[in-house]
Order: C-alpha cells, then structure tokens, then sequence
C-alpha cells in the first residue's frame, strides 16, 4: 500500500469516528458515514465494498435519520451542543474506547467511542439540568427518550461501520 494510500485510509476511518460523533449530537453522522463509505468505494474501483453493500449501508442511513426524525419530532429532548457538552463526550469517548478495546479488540475502539461518548454527554447534561430550576428540568421521560433515541441512531451507525470494514478486511 503506497504512502497515499494509507494517508487516504487514515482519512476514511478518522471520519468513520466524526460521523459516529456527530450522531451523539443529533447531527446526520450516518448521512456522512455513508458518504465516507460510498467515496472510498468510489476510489477503490468497487473492489473491496459493492452495490449491494452500498445499497444496504443506504437504506441503514436513511432509516436512522427517518427514526431520529421521528423522535425529534414526538418531542424527545435534544441536548444543547455546549463547549462542555462537547469536552466531556470527547473525553468519555476516549475513556470509553481505553476501556472496552483490551476486551473486544477492534469492535471495542469503535462501541466504547460511542459508548463512552454518550456517557460523557449525559454526565454533561446532567450537570447542566442540575443547575437549572426545578420548573426547567427536563422530567425522566424526556431523558429516557433522549438516550434511546442516541442509542438506535449510535447503534445503526456502529452496524454501519462493522458492515464496511468487514468487507474491506476481508
């Protein structure tokens, strides 16, 4: 593999995990993880990833923003993208992804980024909601539909990244 080659794949994975991100924050992180996939199947000549691939990881996208649509639209609380909200999901994903790879290797790197981003995120958020008045907290139900509404959309996009890099490692 030559040296741009393997700057192009570092490129590819580093925006594997920015699409992963910016599903904690209700951005389209899946739309961009497909994009990511579909440029890398482009520059590989379809070798590694096919249309069938593509085709699936497509309907896997659209599915995932169709649900957080949803979601935001029965009113499920989003959390506000603060400097503190991003510092600590940065920092449980990193926590998250020393913490699970000793154990599952590489799907490890991937579950405890997201994982442990989330932690972070809602630690951030909690902290948040603590500080404001009791009328302005947001109630459990709320928070509940908060986390599954990340947890659907974080594991569509992980199953996302496990179907690509499967096909290219094999």
């Amino acid at each position: 593999m030559s040296s741009l080659a393997t700057a192009g794949f570092v490129v590819f994975i580093l925006i594997l995990f920015i699409g992963i991100y910016l599903s904690l924050f209700g951005l389209p992180g899946t739309v961009i993880i497909f994009l990511d996939i579909l440029l890398y199947a482009i520059s590989t000549g379809f070798e590694q990833i096919g249309w069938k691939v593509l085709l699936f990881l497509l309907v896997f996208s659209v599915f995932a923003e169709a649900i957080d649509f949803w979601a935001g639209y029965r009113h499920a609380q989003e959390t506000p993208v603060t400097g503190r909200s991003l510092r600590g999901s940065i920092i449980g994903a990193l926590a998250g992804m020393i913490v699970l790879t000793p154990f599952l290797w590489g799907p490890g790197i991937w579950a405890g980024f997201f994982l442990g981003g989330l932690t972070g995120l809602l630690i951030m958020e909690r902290r948040r909601q603590s500080r404001l008045s009791i009328t302005h907290q947001s109630g459990g139900q709320y928070i509940f539909a908060m986390i599954c509404r990340k947890m659907v959309k974080g594991f569509l996009a992980l199953v996302m990244i496990f179907v690509s890099l499967s096909n290219i490692y094999s």
